[in-house]
């Protein structure tokens, strides 16, 4: 007897099954559409306080979004659709100021120099309350929000609040909008005469052409090696990504796919011929670099075309759509999760607190033995084990330089509950200091009684001799923002090299390795993949 008759009767036999099962769905629904209806209801005309009904829907769809607790996903009313547009649409005028939610605070991170913000004397750890008339503290706006409704048209204006540590009233500073470009490789610099080093901040509109440039210019100049540095890289546009990937991969290969529930994938390839197929290469990954980063690094990894070195990134593989609805509204929504060639998730599995912090399900920040054989392995190109589970997995890992006990104890003075006051008293003191400083200047201990005694008037309470005894530490602090104010990121970088852990041990490999094979043979040698992998007690 053939067998497809057989199959058949057992498909007719599923079908009552799948039918009540469809039956049951859609009373759970409608039992949910009427609970949902007379809530509505009761508060539209029982509430002590009278409530517009458009509104009570508004917040009822935030509502509902809240519940998902995805991190990425948000309701947009039409006037921040508007400045979304705006802040997306390539050309668009700003304020220069790089913002992050912190606990509930839109806090400023960096400022831009020869910007709107720089020039109105902004400064790292300055929170942002208002926006125009829009109080967004407390979680009352995310920060792509308050970042689409500071961009806007050139010579446009909008008006900020700040509250600054130390000042009593809010700072109130009228901005008009400039163009704003804030280059993907602030620099680029050459190492030991042959290693190109290029650190690429974002991946904005012009990240791949501006590595390419770099590239160019630097393998002119000689460079037989290249480290490729996307820590703290925390991603932006994906055909960036594949475009930076095609500048080391050949045409035709996979770079991701992107599964989406009910959607057939879609897998990116490299479309062009490599610029470099086969200088040797190292990547820097640190628990910072997301998303688009990760896209490049996973893709590099899985193909064998460099070694990666660091720590785990930080396992953002989401993929976020917009949506246009009625009323002018959209709404961003997660749809989908991007995979390596070799088919690993990049996603890291996180839980979002009731105070908006993301907190990792399975943290193991320093990817122990123990915590790497619960991973599930997947294969490179070549056949090595490349590690699944979420986020991307360095070849060698090195962490980042540990502080001594006073250093320690230092830090947790200066960046504890005094973490503004610290930011804001070293970013007065470098601005005043750029001016007199050679290239050359050394951290003197008169900088340092000085230093002391501005953050003593500020109220940071810091012992003198926990002070004196972490002096390392602080000059490291010193001299960085120092060296970056008075000759730029390039200067500050060649002079923080000698205590880039990272940075010195992808030196190091490449002097050893003529190719990128032979820097992957050198890293399988190495006790556990990593020789600075920390033991197990």
């Amino acid at each position: 007897m053939p067998r497809f008759p057989k199959a058949a009767v057992v498909g007719l036999l599923l079908i009552p099954i799948f039918a009540g099962a469809f039956v049951i769905q859609e009373r759970g629904a409608q039992r949910g559409a009427k609970l949902f209806d007379q809530v509505l209801s009761l508060v539209a005309d029982r509430y002590v306080d009278s409530v517009d009904v458009g509104a009570l829907y508004e917040k009822a769809a935030r509502g509902l979004i809240a519940q998902l607790k995805d991190p990425y996903a948000e309701l947009y009313s039409p006037k921040q659709v508007e400045m979304f547009n705006q802040g997306t649409g390539g050309f668009y005028a700003g304020v220069g100021m790089q913002i992050e939610d912190l606990h509930g605070n839109i806090t400023v991170q960096k400022v831009f120099p020869h910007t709107p913000a720089s020039e109105a004397g902004m400064m790292t750890g300055d929170q942002i309350v208002y926006v125009d008339t829009f109080n967004v503290k407390g979680h009352a706006w995310k920060t792509d929000s308050v970042s689409a409704h500071l961009k806007g048209q050139p010579g446009t204006k909008v008006t900020g609040k700040f509250l600054r540590a130390g000042v009593p009233e809010l700072i109130v500073v009228p901005f008009v909008r400039r163009v704003v470009r804030i280059p993907a490789v602030e620099f680029a610099i050459m190492l030991d005469n042959k290693t190109a080093y290029i650190p690429v901040q974002q991946f904005n509109a012009t990240a791949a052409s501006e590595v390419a440039a770099a590239l160019q210019r630097l393998t002119a100049e000689g460079a037989k090696s290249l480290i490729l540095d996307l820590r703290e890289n925390g991603g932006g546009y994906l055909d960036q990504a594949i475009e930076m990937t095609n500048l080391f991969i050949p045409k035709g290969k996979e770079i991701l796919t992107q599964r989406g529930r009910g959607e057939p994938p879609v897998t990116y390839t490299t479309q062009s011929p490599a610029m470099v197929p086969s200088l040797p290469m190292v990547v820097l990954t640190d628990g910072y670099t997301a998303s688009a980063s990760e896209i490049v690094a996973g893709a590099l990894q899985d193909h064998d075309r460099a070694l990666l070195l660091g720590t785990t990134s930080f396992g953002k593989g989401l993929v976020q759509g917009t949506y246009q609805l009625d009323g002018g509204y959209m709404i961003k929504l997660t749809t989908g999760k991007w995979y390596t060639p070799s088919g690993r998730s990049i996603q890291k599995d996180r839980i979002l607190t009731d105070d908006g912090q993301l907190i990792e399900v399975h943290p193991d920040s320093l990817e122990s033995d123990s915590a790497r054989k619960e991973r599930p392995k997947f294969k490179s190109d070549a056949g090595r084990v490349v590690y699944g589970g979420g986020a991307i997995t360095p070849d060698v890992y090195v962490p980042y330089d540990t502080l001594t006990s006073v250093e320690q104890k230092l830090a947790r003075a200066l960046n504890g509950k005094n973490g503004l006051e610290t930011a804001q008293t070293l970013d007065a003191y470098a601005l005043e200091m750029k001016t007199k400083v050679k290239p050359d200047f050394v951290i003197t201990a008169e900088m340092r009684d000085d230093l002391y005694q501005r953050l003593t008037k500020r109220g940071v309470v810091i012992d003198r001799k926990e002070y004196d005894a972490g002096s390392k530490y602080l000059d490291r602090l010193v001299d960085s923002r120092i060296s970056m104010y008075a000759f730029g990121d390039s200067t500050a970088k060649r002079r923080q090299v000698s205590d880039d852990r990272q940075l010195l041990k992808a030196v190091e490999i490449l002097r050893k390795g003529a190719t990128t094979k032979d820097l992957l043979a050198l890293a399988a040698a190495m006790p556990g993949g990593s020789p600075d992998k920390p033991k197990q007690k």
